[in-house]
This record gives structure tokens, sequence and C-alpha cells, in this order.
């Protein structure tokens, strides 16, 4: 895993100061910042300055920290029109909640660019934590920046993310990440095509033995949060994979989320309200 320290403090530079909900003597600020990464894929070191948003409360004086991760597109085409992550209704939920909001649009996606370092390879022959380790990697580049914000609280920081994102969530729970103190999956998973492998992701056997690699060495609490019918996973698929993580050592809880639209992989940012008592409680449980 390799990423800067003393250079990503150096070299950000905020592009804009946006704000987005003003309230009483308080308002959300938005701000985007430019954060040098270093990732290896492919036996290959690839620097590049990725995208970085935050969100937060400016009448907080301090904040825990939450590195907030986006997913994956199946096409090349998908993940270059992605944009910019913000999450935006998801965000301004848990900066009222108090967190501090970091986002980083990842290497290979969006306005951020780049080669697609996170690629885990042909349908039969995956190697899901290859792919995943860039993106801990820039996971833990926007810890190291968070920390360093006056604003933050750096010994109480969470990591999120859905679908591609959740997956990534649960391997920098294993990471040992300083001040990282839980972990919440979204519809966590890899490998998946809803419309010509409806619920039968690549591997799924791959992905269960990956989760519980992470599980031997994860050391926080984690929420993992799925729908039935998830259109990438199904519904029996996650379970495994949480039974995996647990019986390897990890600390979990699994909570079913109720149907979802036509495709509950879609509940993190279409049904907030079938999670938020969910999360809210284990982050309070967390101490967050």
């Amino acid at each position: 895993m390799h990423f800067f320290r003393s250079s990503a403090l150096r070299a950000m530079a905020c592009l804009a100061l946006i704000s987005i909900a003003p309230r009483a003597s308080a308002e959300i600020v938005e701000k985007v910042v430019k954060l040098p990464v270093r990732v290896s894929a492919d036996g290959e070191t690839i620097t590049r300055e990725i995208t970085l948003t935050v969100l937060r409360d400016d009448a907080r004086k301090k904040s825990p920290f939450m590195i907030l991760n986006h997913g994956r597109s199946p096409t090349a085409e998908g993940r270059a029109k992605f944009g910019r992550a913000v999450f935006r209704d998801q965000t301004r939920y848990f900066v009222q909640l108090g967190y501090a909001v970091f986002l980083p649009t990842r290497v290979g996606y969006g306005v951020t660019g780049g080669p697609d370092v996170e690629s885990s390879g042909a349908c039969n022959a995956k190697d899901y934590a290859a792919a995943l380790a860039p993106a801990v990697a820039q996971v833990a580049a926007a810890v190291t920046y968070a920390q360093a914000q006056d604003y933050v609280d750096g010994s109480r920081g969470v990591v999120m993310g859905a679908s591609v994102g959740g997956f990534t969530t649960i391997a920098a729970s294993a990471a040992s990440l300083r001040g990282v103190k839980a972990a919440v999956n979204f519809a966590g998973g890899a490998g998946g095509d809803p419309d010509h492998r409806t619920g039968a992701p690549c591997q799924p056997e791959r992905i269960a033995a990956t989760y519980g690699a992470y599980g031997a060495r994860s050391h926080v609490p984690t929420l993992w949060l799925y729908a039935p019918n998830d259109r990438y996973w199904g519904a029996s698929y996650p379970k495994q994979w949480f039974s995996q993580f647990v019986a390897q050592g990890g600390r979990g809880e699994f909570v079913a989320l109720p149907p979802s639209g036509e495709d509950g992989h879609l509940a993190f940012t279409r049904d907030m309200e079938s999670w938020k008592p969910s999360v809210a409680a284990f982050l309070r449980k967390a101490g967050l």
C-alpha cells in the first residue's frame, strides 16, 4: 500500500468553496481539493492527483471524519462519465449527524481519470484483493488528509462505501488505518453484471475468500447492509460473504434491508429511510 503523507499535505490545493445549506449561524460548506496519491497495479506504480470532495458544518470546531467510497461501473464508458463523487443527499445527512465527510473520486473514474487500476481480471480468473489494494491506498491518503485538518478529530473516524466502495470499505477495515474506528458496507461486492448475470457475480467463492482474509485482519466493528433484491449479488451470496468474514475473526453486524424498488443494490442512494436507523444506531454504538 503506497500513498503520500508529507507531500500530500503540501500539495493540496483548494479549487472551490460552495455554501449549499445555510441554517441558523452555520452552513454546510463544500470544498474540492486535489490530493496526490501513489498506487500500485499490475506491477507498476502510478502517481496521480485524485479529486477529493469535502463537506462539513463550518460551525463545528471538531468533527469526526468519514471517508465515503463510490462504486464501480461495469463499463469503461460508465467509469469515464462518472463525474465527481458527492452523494449529496446522503452526505448532507451525515454532516447533520456531525461528520466532516471526505469523498475521493478514485483513479480511473470521472474527473480524476487515469488508468483502470481496479480491474480484477477476467470473469473466470478474478483477483479481487489485487483490484481493491489501489482503492484502499486512496482511502488511506484521504484519511491522512482528513486528520491534518484543524476542524477534524483525527482520533475518531469511519469508512463507508457502496458496491465496490463497500468492498473497499471492508478491505480498509483490515488495513489498520489510524483513527478509523468503524466501517459501514452498503451492498459491497465486485464482479457483478445485473443485465447479463443477474444475481450471479463472477467467482463468488473468491469474493467470500477475500472477505474472509479481511476478517482475519480487521479489528474494528463493521456494519453490512444488503437488500434481498440486489440485482448484482442476489439474496444469498452477501450472507455467505458476511459469514466468511466473521468466521475468520471479523467483527460484524448484518442488516437485511427490505426490498428496494427494482434493484436493491441502489438502496444507499434511493432508499435512505430504509437504512438510516440501523446506521445511526451502529455509529452511536461505535462511539461515533
